[in-house]
């Protein structure tokens, strides 16, 4: 690589580890204040909110890396400007399109980040959220079961044990299910075990009696040998459920069975349509960087500063991520739906030649 074309990557590069940093800390911050509060106020470690902070910073650094890309190449690209040190590179006959080869450089560099963290480090930290999101719940669930007081699991629910054996068998128990505002179901019986199963944890209540009564004040009772009550899904939530797309990998995505259909709740279509987008997102940090380069070669250099090109950029931006923001409502929904997924990466491109082809052409009629 020439030395010029080291030096403007270098700058990018510079700069984009600065404002990468920069925005990722703010979102950062913004998402662990509340997981903080939820955390801490659960009664959990410092290091149980270190382990899901750092499990959550993956997603957060493939969402930021696209911004960054693009206000790095713009300031930088501002600054070489400010400095007359594009001017005269321009001077000494280099075109918008030889300027722009280690932008590309720069361009792919992100791309091979976004897709690292897109293809891998996402989704294998989205399942480990995930696990550590089931196994926190069991912790809280067990929370719950303390002897001669009266807890609250969820909203609407009300259990009591008497006494817990120092072989975890729970004694004379009471569980009320008030949550259906039209049914309330009330549950005894004298003795009842805690088991973790594979969707979280359950409640066996064994030898016991249950009392539903209706909307109507009609009230049946039900004798029964053994009960289980899925007393962990009120607080597992969807963690108790299969993976989500996030968790799953690329190939999966890109060929979905009907289990994997069933797994998830979602369409074949929209599956795909995850897989080629993971596939398509990591070129929008080559699509933006290039257009916010291009976007500030055009009209030249101007002592009065380059504020209608950066907003000329802007606006492209804006034009892409929408895009992006339309096709993913779209192409979830769509059998082809698919091919949704590479528009706005393209789009970018060829607004970022176009204005690179019109930043050329202005220069020869000058």
């Amino acid at each position: 690589m020439p030395r010029i074309d080291r030096y403007i990557l270098g700058q990018f590069l510079q700069y984009f580890g600065f404002f990468a940093l920069v925005i990722a800390g703010v979102y950062w911050v913004n998402k662990a204040v509340s997981l903080f509060d939820q955390l801490i106020g659960d009664n959990q470690s410092v290091w149980v909110f270190v382990q899901f902070s750092l499990l959550t910073l993956p997603q957060v650094i493939k969402l930021i890396l696209p911004i960054a890309a693009f206000i790095a190449a713009v300031y930088a690209t501002n600054r070489l400007m400010g400095d007359s040190e594009m001017v005269v590179m321009q001077a000494t006959g280099f075109s918008p399109f030889r300027l722009a080869r280690p932008v590309i450089w720069f361009g792919l560099i992100v791309t091979l980040m976004a897709s690292i963290l897109t293809h891998v480090l996402v989704p294998q930290s989205r399942s480990a959220l995930a696990e550590a999101r089931s196994a926190l719940s069991e912790n809280l669930t067990a929370q719950f079961l303390e002897a001669g007081t009266f807890t609250h699991p969820a909203a609407g629910v009300t259990l009591y044990i008497r006494e817990i054996s120092d072989l975890g068998e729970l004694r004379d128990i009471f569980l009320q299910d008030a949550r259906d505002t039209g049914r309330r179901a009330t549950y005894t019986a004298p003795s009842a075990l805690f088991v973790r199963g594979e969707n979280g944890p359950k409640l066996i209540m064994l030898g016991g009696m249950a009392q539903v009564m209706d909307a109507t004040r009609r009230l049946s009772v039900t004798r029964f040998a053994d009960f289980t009550y899925d007393l962990g899904a009120m607080l597992v939530g969807d963690a108790a459920h299969g993976r989500s797309d996030d968790e799953l990998s690329t190939r999966e995505l890109l060929s979905p069975t009907d289990a994997l259909m069933a797994e998830t709740g979602q369409s074949g279509p929209a599956l795909v349509f995850t897989g080629h987008q993971r596939l398509a997102e990591p070129f929008l940090g080559l699509a933006v960087a290039l257009v916010g380069f291009a976007a500030l070669l055009v009209g030249g250099f101007n002592r009065f500063g380059l504020w209608k090109q950066i907003a000329m950029a802007v606006m492209a931006l804006v034009v892409v991520q929408g895009i992006a923001t339309t096709a993913a409502g779209v192409g979830a929904r769509l059998d082809k739906g698919w091919m949704l997924a590479y528009v706005a990466p393209l789009v970018g491109l060829a607004l970022g030649f176009g204005l690179l082809a019109w930043a050329g052409r202005s220069r020869r009629v000058a």
